[in-house]
């Protein structure tokens, strides 16, 4: 989750199968509403999952004062259909704008 979520905040959206979409979406939704409190504690914990400096200067910059207004709901998942490979459920996991 750590990696998806930092992939996710990075790059804005990401491609994953439906199932990791759905349990990445409560986990990211978390992050960002610590981003918004943005006061050292709430950094503290964020940066105890995500690893990456500049991601989470980033989340903290930039993604928690973009949703300040918004009561939730910072993701959108769509569906993509199935995987070639093997037919699994596809999914683009997106941050709302």
């Amino acid at each position: 989750m750590r990696n998806m979520a930092t992939a996710l905040f990075r790059h804005g959206r990401i491609e994953t199968t439906t199932a990791k979409a759905k349990e990445l979406r409560p986990y990211a939704e978390r992050l960002i509403t610590l981003a918004k409190r943005g006061d050292l504690h709430a950094r503290r914990l964020a940066a105890r999952r995500i690893q990456d400096h500049e991601v989470l200067r980033q989340l903290f910059g930039d993604i928690g004062p973009k949703y300040s207004e918004r009561p939730g709901g910072y993701t959108r998942i769509l569906k993509l259909g199935p995987r070639r490979g093997d037919s699994a459920d596809m999914s683009l996991i997106e941050l709302v704008d």
